[in-house]
Parts: structure tokens; sequence; C-alpha cells
């Protein structure tokens, strides 16, 4: 499953929907999506990629606090 949170949205797809397999780096997962969603991949740029132990991927902006 890949989780992406998106311009305040929530997004969730089968890897298969967007061309993501399990071996891809981060930034070729993040080039996906930025194909996906026909943006600039610049636009993911201050986006973490977090892989879960149960294969799943998360895609979020970056947390700032404070």
């Amino acid at each position: 499953m890949i989780h992406v949170r998106f311009e305040g949205r929530s997004f969730d797809f089968i890897e298969t929907q967007i061309g993501v397999v399990a071996s891809m780096t981060d930034a070729q997962v993040v080039e996906q999506l930025a194909h996906h969603f026909d943006v600039a991949q610049s636009r993911f740029t201050a986006y973490v990629v977090d892989r879960t132990p149960t294969g799943d991927v998360i895609i979020r902006p970056e947390a700032v606090y404070g």
C-alpha cells in the first residue's frame, strides 16, 4: 500500500496503480508520484518517504515542530 499526503489530501494506492515496486529508491518513488499527479518532481522536495516493516510506503510532507 502506498499512502500519500499531498496538498492537504490523503491518497491510498496499490503499488501497481502508480507503477511502484518495492526495490525502487525513494527518488524513484517520488518520480512516479510526480508523474501520477502530473506535477513537477520538485513539488515533492520537502517530502519524506517512510517505509514500514510491513512493506507499506508513506509519502508525506516533512514535519516541522516548534
